[in-house]
């Protein structure tokens, strides 16, 4: 018998494909699908329509921002638990600020996204400087928030004075579609090109993926860290001027319910075309398969308590599903 050649030794050694990768990268994107199909067959008269396709891209545009925001620390191995509470304190100082400054909504805008900037840099220096886990540190500085949304109001909504200039942002449409709607796809943009063609968001990247090697290989992860929080709360600041503007007043608990479904979309996710790895098309994937649900269940008539039942067991799938493709990826 003959030996094997020296190029059949060297030949790679083909696997069969792993059941959980593929499953893990596209089962999200299968749900997805299957979830229009049967919505559009239980809901012919109004799910499958170009009006209510355009009411769903309208209500998933500030849960879309706020989730954005939270992917950039996501990627960096960090948690943000704050983003919900200062979307609710800077969504009742957009109402405030144009009020007192008799500005237009668009004119405090950058105010706003300065803000939420600083309160991000806070969550920042606490994690690197401090060494606090962002799970504790960012939850402390949420309910601090929380606090300042209470004293700046007085427990109570503020109604803008110049309203239609605020709900006029919600309203205007270019192409047929809502503002929001194109703002929201801006960010996406941005936040993609940042973390996946400049040099700064390939950093972040390594410092999620370990942060040791990255700072080892002479990234400044700290830095990588904090700015990434002060990411996620400019996304705020844009956040909250959005909620006010679809009602024209500040409500001390509008942008609280982001967090939730911000978490559920970032980690189901994580696994879409990626073996575990937050990135933004993902977190898209998540939100889109969350207004979906909640689309259909408002069409049906459905009880409110099923939103909140499918948000925990979204981000239970993404979690676990994520997780199994990080082990297996790595075996």
């Amino acid at each position: 018998m003959n030996a094997p050649t020296q190029d059949a030794a060297l030949a790679p050694v083909r696997r069969k494909p792993d059941g959980w990768l593929i499953f893990g990268r596209y089962g999200a994107l299968a749900l997805l699908a299957i979830m229009i199909i049967v919505f559009s067959v239980l809901e012919p008269k109004n799910f499958p329509t170009l009006g209510n396709l355009t009411n769903i891209l309208s209500q998933l545009t500030i849960g879309a921002i706020v989730a954005m925001g939270l992917t950039v620390p996501l990627v960096a191995g960090e948690f943000d638990l704050s983003l919900g509470f200062q979307t609710s304190f800077l969504c009742v100082l957009a109402a405030g600020l144009s009020n007192n400054l008799h500005a237009h909504p668009l004119a405090i805008l950058p105010i706003l996204m300065v803000i939420g900037g600083v309160i991000g840099a806070v969550n920042g220096l606490l994690v690197t400087k401090f060494h606090i886990n962002s799970f504790v540190g960012t939850l402390g500085v949420g309910t601090l928030v929380v606090g300042l949304d209470y004293a700046y109001s007085g427990g109570r909504p503020i109604v803008a004075l110049d309203q239609n200039a605020f709900l006029k942002i919600t309203t205007t449409k270019m192409l047929g579609i809502p503002a929001p709607v194109w703002i929201t796809i801006l960010v996406a943009i941005i936040l993609w090109v940042f973390l996946n063609r400049t040099v700064f968001g390939l950093s972040t990247q390594a410092t999620g993926g370990n942060s040791e090697a990255a700072r080892l290989s002479g990234t400044r992860t700290n830095r990588v860290r904090v700015v990434a929080f002060i990411i996620a709360g400019v996304c705020c600041g844009l956040a909250g001027l959005l909620v006010t503007s679809r009602v024209g007043s500040g409500s001390l608990d509008a942008g609280d319910g982001y967090s939730m479904s911000a978490f559920a979309a970032g980690f189901f996710g994580s696994a879409v075309l990626r073996d575990g790895q937050f990135h933004i098309i993902g977190t898209l994937v998540g939100i889109v398969t969350v207004a979906l649900a909640f689309n259909f269940m408002a069409l049906a008539g459905a009880p409110t308590f099923y939103q909140y039942l499918f948000q925990g067991a979204l981000l239970i799938i993404g979690v676990g599903v994520g997780s199994v493709a990080r082990r297996r990826s790595t075996r």
